[in-house]
């Protein structure tokens, strides 16, 4: 998905001459911590409303352009590079940009959540496991192979490097439900599970006492 996709049409730009007041308010109705603004034709930056609060509700936004945040993505960029500038400038809607440097649209970050969640098969059938490891010790052959040996595929694969632990983390989604196999090969097999959603089908000891119990009283 690229960015030229998710414009939404929710969102207009404001203008030099809008009062702090009438943008707070704009900012309340939509639900958002920023806004665009424009010189006629001209995309000048996004109005934070933390440095709106600061100001009195009746100066206008073109007292203001020094607090304007100038970050923007292309058309024809990928979506992540949109939810990149969102993070790393903590801002909540990203502006669009043509080869001609117009603005298009703005992104909203609920769209950049939606997209990350296609991306990652959040919605999809099956289960996912959390594990984590040396990174001398990641090698995607060795971990497809094991969720193949139980009669599974790998549908999904994501990682990151925690520099504090030295440790790499690696998500997997898988396509089933039931992972109980999954989740001991991979523990035999020396990997520390960190986390696992999915059906289990071992039942403890406890739970089958009192399914015993429970069948005694019924007679």
């Amino acid at each position: 998905m690229f960015c030229g996709q998710l414009i939404s049409s929710e969102v207009t730009p404001r203008s030099l001459r809008d009062s702090v007041g009438y943008v707070l308010a704009q900012m309340d109705e939509l639900k958002l911590s920023h806004l665009p603004v424009m010189d006629g034709e001209k995309y000048l930056g996004l109005i934070a409303e933390d440095d709106l609060q600061d100001s009195g509700t009746e100066t206008l936004l073109e007292e203001l352009q020094d607090y304007f945040i100038h970050s923007s993505v292309q058309v024809n960029d990928y979506f992540l590079v949109a939810v990149k500038v969102a993070h790393v400038m903590q801002i909540d809607i990203v502006p669009v940009m043509n080869e001609k440097k117009e603005m298009e649209g703005v992104i909203r970050q609920d769209s950049l959540f939606r997209e990350l969640a296609h991306l990652t098969g959040a919605e999809e059938y099956g289960s996912m496991v959390v594990v984590e490891m040396d990174q001398k010790d990641y090698s995607v052959g060795d971990i497809n192979r094991l969720v193949e040996s139980n009669d599974a595929i790998i549908t999904q694969l994501n990682t990151w490097f925690d520099k504090a632990s030295h440790t790499l983390t690696v998500v997997l989604r898988i396509n089933k439900e039931e992972i109980s196999d999954i989740v001991a090969s991979f523990q035999r097999h020396e990997y520390t599970v960190r986390y696992y959603l999915g059906e289990e089908l071992f039942r403890n000891e406890l739970q089958s006492n009192l399914d015993h119990l429970m069948n005694y009283l019924n007679i």
